[in-house]
């Protein structure tokens, strides 16, 4: 598989990911009922681990997406794709505080950084190796 094909295919992934994430939410938001919700409910710790799982996932197909672009802060590489699911998280994380059927967590927030920051680090190595083992175009 190509750079180009498994960038595209990243895309896609990403996208479609994003939107399974923002129909969690209104049915969150609107308190509706989901098969999801009525799961989560019977594992212990559930919640924080669907918060870690779901952002951490995101976070990791928006990085390789975005062919873990980043910039430095320091010393440390920030990925373009990790900032954007931050900002998105944060500000649906404080939303929350204005939705009557909605609670705004702290320990969520928590969860949901830990796994963005597990997610960016397993991106990385997964670009690193992507970029190390690619197939080079043949020469006629």
């Amino acid at each position: 598989m190509t750079h180009k094909t498994f960038s595209r295919l990243a895309i896609i992934a990403a996208g479609g990911f994003f939107g399974f994430i923002l129909w969690i939410i209104y049915l969150a938001n609107t308190g509706s009922q989901s098969v999801f919700f009525d799961v989560i409910k019977h594992v212990p710790y559930g919640d924080k681990i669907c918060h870690m799982l779901l952002f951490g996932l995101l976070t990791f197909v928006a990085n390789l997406a975005l062919q873990s672009r980043h910039f430095t802060l320091g010393r440390l590489p920030l990925y373009y794709g990790t900032v954007l699911v931050s900002i998105f998280v944060l500000s649906e994380e404080i939303s929350q505080g204005f939705i009557p059927s909605r609670t705004l967590d702290i320990i969520d927030l928590v969860a949901d950084a830990v796994g963005i920051i597990l997610f960016s680090y397993l991106s990385g190595l997964t670009q690193h190796y992507i970029d190390n083992h690619h197939e080079s175009p043949s020469v006629s």
